[in-house]
């Protein structure tokens, strides 16, 4: 990989979690309530059906079954439990469960790419996730074992599908790529947002727009750049960057809702930045992928 393009490779790929952290403000300020599963599924399925319409192509032989399983991975099993998750728990401790999502990243890396386990990049998710705990992880809160199970999974199922992401990679451009897994995603989604939630109500114009957001932005042009960068990064130096979701999230909640910030919260905002900054920088091996393919 040419060094120069790294830190642009970075930022790109950056911009995918940033603007995820935005949805919690999104979703609870111009979303209707109590419909998780059917606001997942309205996010991924249109923006992959859009896609698949700028691309015009679709998989073929192996290529569908690795496309289920990415997009489960990546969408329908991650998005659901991450809803029951957050249901059950507080979303503090949600979030601070699926901080470790860098260090599962790096066990998989280790096992499915045959990359190192450098001691720096595991210290920098153990950093991760104490940055997280100290930003988001309120002293009263409650723990429940369903809900913490389902954490675990969904974080493990999104760590996968990274690393699974960075192994299979199709003779295809990013943006073909990024069509398949939303399209396959969304797809997965709709059984079970039907079985398990009642019809939406009458959608305002507000909530019109917020769902154009979440699926034009939140999800096409958000998983573009997180595939792109899983492409050209190490998983595991990708997987940290999502630890600026719950970051900017909180930050978006002093700046846009008025509330407060902590001293501990800062200090957690440092760590979570500094265990940013020490991944990038720990020389991970790409490995075990196919080079990045050009643009199309």
């Amino acid at each position: 990989m040419n060094s120069n393009r790294l830190p642009l490779d970075i930022a790109i790929t950056a911009l995918a979690p940033i603007i995820w952290g935005s949805t919690y403000l999104v979703t609870s300020e111009f979303l209707p309530a109590d419909y998780p599963l059917t606001m997942a599924l309205l996010r991924a399925l249109p923006a992959g059906l859009l896609l698949l319409l700028i691309v015009r192509h679709l998989p073929r032989g192996m290529w569908i079954y690795r496309t289920a399983v990415l997009g489960a991975l990546n969408f329908s099993v991650f998005w659901s439990l991450l809803f029951v998750a957050a249901y059950r728990l507080p979303g503090g401790v949600a979030a601070t469960v699926g901080a470790i999502q860098p260090l599962l990243v790096i066990a998989l890396a280790r096992l499915w790419l045959g990359q190192a386990l450098l001691p720096l990049a595991i210290v920098s998710g153990v950093f991760g996730v104490c940055g997280v705990g100290l930003l988001v992880l309120a002293p009263e809160a409650e723990l429940d074992g369903f809900g913490i199970l389902a954490a675990l999974i969904g974080a493990a199922a999104m760590a996968a599908g990274t690393v699974l992401s960075r192994r299979w990679r199709p003779p295809v451009s990013n943006l073909t790529f990024t069509a398949w897994q939303l399209s396959a995603g969304g797809l997965l989604l709709l059984p079970i947002a039907l079985c398990f939630e009642p019809p939406l109500p009458t959608l305002q114009l507000h909530n019109l727009g917020a769902i154009a957001y979440l699926s034009l932005i939140g999800a096409a042009l958000t998983y573009f750049c997180w595939f792109r960068g899983i492409a050209r990064l190490a998983p595991a130096a990708v997987a940290s960057l999502g630890l600026l979701s719950p970051l900017v999230a909180v930050l978006l909640g002093w700046l846009v809702l008025r509330q407060t910030l902590t001293a501990l919260q800062i200090v957690g905002i440092f760590i979570v930045l500094l265990s940013i900054w020490v991944s990038q920088n720990a020389n991970i091996p790409l490995g075990g992928g196919k080079a990045p393919l050009p643009e199309r």
